[in-house]
């Protein structure tokens, strides 16, 4: 039997390896399908942002009740793979608990900490929970997060407590087997929470207990390869996307708004200074599709964790309009999904009838935006929402000429008297005029 398992764990690990190595190369594509940036500057700045805000969580901390239950999970799961990795090796050879006899006495230590962690994870997800669904906090029900991803975070929760429960059900089952002397499972010390499962296990036949043991063992590799391809398709692709996506931040001081190289080199062009050549086609003015964003704003929207810290902080939201920078992200995701899943099976892709402005993201929301820039500062990995608004504004106002009439009085006021308010500059200082002939009166 211990050959038919191994040949069947490395199937399902080659299996489910095809299916999250096609995904992860489907949504490189989808990223891909973005303007070329560069953001390969300042390499150790961009090394030190990541550091200190995706691994450290920095950002989380400005809320920190949810970033210390956050910090639980998120240190879990990354030292809990460590014994996972013991699984899967197990799983290859056809051995159990393969580094208890390298590691002797610290083996249960290690152990001991492994499991503290799942119950610091199963206690957060709880927290979580009970926030989500009964007290109901109100970053977690506006309208964009109805149906799907208020499902999608509760299964994410109810998934993780799964996973961690089987590490304590296997551990207990194990420990109850190995004091019976039952091949295949030597000695390793108690474990202290897998320890509670041993009155629970204790009544039990060996037979059964290797079953429980063995479903659990199965469930929990089987159940996080089933995970890892189940992210890729949620929120929860933060997990790994965080990374690069904080690398590549946006490292301009906060405010400063980018300008655009086509207009930048037509205005040299017109006032004598050296220019770049031409484009052999004109290029559109700002953004209508997700092909006219740069990849990084496609990375940005795969990375939305959906955490809705920019909503709650955008004061367009606040005061009941229709803009959520969160419902900005996740529709340009969508709109990015839609294509690149369109092109990979042949279809009609960015020319299905379709755009990101109009069918996804519509003027009322674009229009809302007051680019204070503080969807920006809350999110906890740079993500920046205020780009894609801006170019989608641009295109409004350049290529559609649909912005608001005052806008066009603004716009209008600026080109002929170089303020946004109609009198000459001549005038400009008129106002001290006033004030100019009392100090000389006195």
């Amino acid at each position: 039997m211990t050959l038919i398992s191994q040949l069947v764990f490395l199937a399902v690990l080659a299996v489910s390896g095809y299916f999250i190595g096609r995904r992860i190369l489907q949504i490189r594509k989808n990223i891909l399908l973005g303007k070329e940036e560069d953001r390969t500057d300042q390499p150790m700045e961009r090394l030190k942002t990541m550091l200190l805000v995706a691994f450290g969580q920095k950002k989380m901390f400005k809320r920190p009740i949810p970033a210390f239950l956050h910090l639980l999970i998120y240190v879990g799961f990354l030292l809990i793979n460590l014994e996972v990795l013991e699984i899967v090796l197990d799983g290859i050879l056809g051995t159990h608990r393969l580094f208890a006899p390298v590691l002797g006495s610290f083996y249960p230590v290690l152990i001991n900490f492994f499991e503290f962690l799942a119950i610091g994870v199963i206690f957060s997800c709880v927290v979580f929970f009970i926030r989500r669904h009964v007290l109901k906090l109100s970053r977690f029900t506006k309208i964009e997060m109805k149906g799907w991803p208020t499902l999608d975070a509760t299964l994410i929760l109810v998934i993780e407590t799964v996973l961690m429960f089987a590490i304590l059900a296997m551990n207990g089952a194990d420990q109850v087997l190995q004091s019976r002397g039952v091949a295949h499972y030597p000695l390793t010390g108690e474990f202290f929470f897998s320890g509670f499962f041993v009155p629970l296990f204790s009544g039990l036949s060996d037979n059964t207990l290797i079953i429980i043991e063995r479903a659990s063992w199965w469930g929990h590799i089987v159940g996080i390869l089933a995970f890892a391809f189940y992210i890729t398709y949620s929120k929860h692709l933060h997990i790994f996307l965080a990374f690069p996506n904080t690398y590549f931040s946006n490292l301009k001081p906060k405010g400063e708004i980018k300008n655009m190289d086509n207009v930048t080199n037509e205005v040299k062009s017109m006032l004598g200074m050296p220019a770049d050549p031409p484009p052999a086609e004109i290029p559109r003015f700002g953004a209508k599709d997700i092909n006219d964003l740069s990849w990084k704003n496609l990375m940005d929207a795969y990375a939305c964790t959906e955490c809705g810290r920019c909503t709650d902080n955008c004061p367009a939201n606040m005061t009941g309009k229709a803009l959520s920078p969160r419902a900005i992200m996740m529709k340009t995701r969508d709109r990015a999904e839609e294509v690149g899943m369109s092109i990979s099976k042949g279809g009609k892709g960015l020319e299905d009838g379709k755009s990101l402005y109009g069918d996804y993201i519509n003027k009322e929301e674009l229009l809302a935006c007051t680019t204070c820039n503080a969807c920006v500062e809350a999110c906890p990995i740079t993500i920046d929402p205020l780009s894609i608004i801006l170019e989608m504004r641009r295109y409004m106002a350049m290529e559609e000429s649909s912005t608001p009439q005052s806008w066009n009085a603004m716009f209008q006021n600026v080109e002929t008297s170089f303020a946004p308010w109609k009198f000459p500059p001549t005038d400009r200082f008129s106002w001290a005029n006033d004030l100019k002939t009392e100090a000389e009166n006195k």
